[in-house]
């Protein structure tokens, strides 16, 4: 038990560093401030460009494949990989080191799902990506993805060509990227969802206050 105890709070402290916030740091810019203040690779590539945003990506998926990898090596049972990654994914969007914000989930559970099944990965890209290129709705290609992969992933299982413990992971990692998302869901039935590549909106006007009268603008004497 304190092996498990020590194993997933490690994977959920590796899911909680908050990769999109440091790079972001290197910017000037505060992500949680910031355009959908999610500190995600969606969200950095809209404020800080391409760069940065497959920085972020890059490190998120290493997060999710890191904790669901020493699950496997450490873990003496295939339970462990699914607890350990769906625990990657709690931290990185309920990150300790964020004040219990991050981002929704996807890139880490994209890293966790090369460890459980690359042909699953693989299948899930060839589907979310076309959504996302087409709609350019990058939330509906993540939901969209992710829920291929969980079906896939089950399936797998299922026939027995991958243990039969991934089901949980199968069915609780698409669900907790459907709830991430589930601000987006109501923009997108509200067609107020915006698109890739949009233009950001920017900070606030600041109101004009009183012109000043003749006497403020006077010179002032001794």
């Amino acid at each position: 038990m304190r092996r498990w105890l020590l194993l997933l709070g490690l994977a959920y402290l590796l899911g909680a560093f908050p990769t999109g916030a440091l790079v972001a740091r290197a910017y000037g810019v505060d992500l949680r401030q910031q355009g959908s203040r999610r500190t995600g690779a969606t969200n950095a590539l809209r404020v800080l460009g391409l760069r940065a945003g497959v920085l972020v990506l890059a490190g998120d998926v290493l997060k999710g494949w890191l904790a669901t990898t020493l699950a496997a090596r450490w873990g003496g049972t295939p339970w462990a990989l699914p607890l350990a990654a769906l625990c990657a994914m709690v931290g990185h969007t309920y990150s300790l080191f964020l004040g219990g914000r991050g981002g929704r989930g996807v890139a880490t559970g994209l890293g966790a799902l090369l460890v459980f099944s690359p042909s699953a990965c693989l299948i899930a890209a060839a589907i979310a990506l076309p959504v996302i290129a087409v709609s350019r709705y990058v939330s509906l290609g993540s939901i969209v993805g992710a829920s291929v992969a969980g079906l896939a992933l089950a399936v797998q299982a299922v026939r027995g060509s991958r243990p039969r413990p991934y089901l949980l992971y199968a069915l609780l990692g698409p669900a907790f990227i459907l709830f991430a998302h589930r601000d987006n869901l109501a923009r997108l039935r509200a067609g107020t969802e915006p698109r890739l590549g949009d233009p950001q909106p920017g900070p606030p006007a600041v109101p004009a206050g009183p012109a000043p009268s003749p006497a403020a603008t006077r010179p002032q004497g001794d």
